[in-house]
């Protein structure tokens, strides 16, 4: 499609509790033009980074890739920190690094917030792990209960393993072992979760009707795959399986391919087709949870799932998951259809961090970061507009993003046909100006409690500076 044709479409709206502004006209850009800036930067980037060079060439050796976890590596090295405080980092060359990764929101309340250690600290003094019921562990559930309107909850250590439970609970409940999942869908390392998470377009099939992509590790089972915002997709699946699917697990708002928003009605449409066809609703919320808002994106978004999964935002950057949702879905465990186990499950630290993430994120806390998120969402499109950039923004709750298409992306597909090139530059960028949000092709942004209207000031003028570049 041209730009002119994708201009001159209709689209449907987005979800009105969320944030996507498409600029009305823009140029495309001098590819030319790209790549001499591409170069000119990972010239600029190798320069500033030798201590973290030399870091990662030791770390390559007792670590595949040099990284405890495959996403952190990029080549030709990724940038090593020795330490962390509020909304900054300190890499081993010793410079200062605005952080905007914040763990993909595990570090909501920033690093080392002083009521999370205050409170982890105390229970240091009680012990590390009990392996018994606590009193802390009953505390923080009654909290989610309250906070999430969850009946009943369990907790777990990873997303991976809260999205695991839940889909093991919806199965024991459903008795029916097939699932339904989004196509470009992430939810953690699980085998049925694994499929079609980032696939070759070329072995995906049809993009109104994908064909799910089993990686060769994987032993996924039934999974069925569909496009987000394609409720006639899904209700056609349903149809023809409901006897053997159990669940539709889904981000509610996707995250793992930088922001794509729900159109107005279909994530209402979705709960409306499970409960005609007797299929179960789990939302993944590990990505958005308190990002998204005080009780997170299923309270913001008006449609309420049987189960949701928990973690990052809650734990203050220790590693807590939850997952939890309708009593009878959860009395699977206490009847014995299912098992869950864990060591560590609900140990004195974590829960400490939970209660002070709970007490830190009250509603006008949330609130304030959110104002300063759509402060910085706001500039940017002024700057998007005033050089006439083939990008928009993307925002929900306290995270932001800028996607490098002329029109919305609304599914894997949409984002598969975003500019990476320009998105991989616009990283690049600010990560040589000191600001770091994750790597890869799908940069997305947080501003945690800790962050200042001027240090979003810092990301604004990084991306004026480089919209200039790209017009020279």
């Amino acid at each position: 499609m041209t730009q002119a044709e994708q201009q001159a479409t209709t689209y449907p709206p987005h979800d009105p509790a969320t944030k996507r502004t498409i600029p009305e006209s823009s140029t495309p850009l001098d590819p030319a033009r790209v790549s001499a800036l591409m170069a000119q930067e990972w010239d600029r980037f190798t320069a500033n980074t030798g201590g973290s060079a030399a870091h990662h060439e030791r770390a390559s050796k007792p670590l595949p890739l040099g990284v405890t976890s495959s996403f952190q590596y990029w080549d030709p090295h990724p940038i090593a920190i020795e330490s962390a405080k509020g909304a900054w980092l300190k890499d081993v060359d010793g410079r200062d690094l605005l952080d905007l990764s914040m763990g993909f929101g595990a570090m909501l309340v920033g690093h080392l917030h002083p009521t999370v250690v205050e409170y982890v600290t105390k229970a240091l003094d009680t012990g590390t792990l009990f392996v018994t019921p606590s009193p802390s562990t009953t505390e923080v559930a009654e909290r989610f209960q309250r906070r999430f309107g969850l009946q009943q909850v369990r907790f777990a250590n990873s997303g991976t393993e809260a999205t695991m439970y839940a889909v093991k609970a919806a199965r024991a409940f459903t008795n029916k072992h097939g699932i339904v999942k989004i196509e470009g869908g992430y939810h953690g390392g699980y085998d049925a979760l694994s499929v079609s998470v980032k696939p070759d377009v070329a072995d995906a099939g049809p993009e109104d009707a994908p064909v799910p992509v089993v990686p060769f590790e994987a032993e996924a089972g039934i999974v069925h795959v569909v496009p987000y915002n394609d409720i006639e997709r899904l209700e056609a699946i349903l149809a023809a399986h409901s006897d053997e699917i159990s669940a539709v697990v889904m981000e509610p708002v996707l995250e793992n391919i930088s922001i794509v928003l729900p159109d107005a009605g279909y994530l209402t449409a979705v709960r409306e087709a499970c409960d005609r066809h007797g299929v179960l609703l789990v939302f993944d919320e590990v990505k958005t949870g308190l990002t998204a808002g005080y009780a997170g994106a299923s309270q913001r978004l008006g449609v309420t799932p049987d189960l949701v999964t928990l973690a990052k935002s809650i734990g203050g950057g220790l590693p807590l998951a939850a997952f939890g949702g309708r009593e009878d879905i959860m009395s699977t465990i206490t009847d014995g259809r299912m098992w869950h186990f864990g060591t560590y499950n609900g140990n004195p630290l974590v829960m400490a961090a939970a209660a002070a993430v709970d007490d830190i994120c009250t509603e006008a806390v949330l609130d304030h970061a959110e104002d300063i998120n759509n402060g910085a969402l706001d500039a940017i499109e002024d700057i998007i507009n005033r050089y006439e950039l083939p990008a928009h923004t993307v925002g929900f709750g306290v995270k932001g993003a800028v996607t490098w298409a002329t029109g919305p992306v609304r599914n894997y597909r949409d984002y598969k046909r975003t500019d990476f090139e320009a998105a991989e530059l616009s990283w690049l960028w600010g990560v040589n100006r000191r600001i770091l949000t994750p790597p890869g092709l799908d940069e997305q942004w947080l501003v945690s409690v800790a962050h200042t209207q001027q240090d979003m000031g810092l990301l604004v003028d990084s991306f004026d500076e480089l919209a200039q570049a790209l017009r020279a």
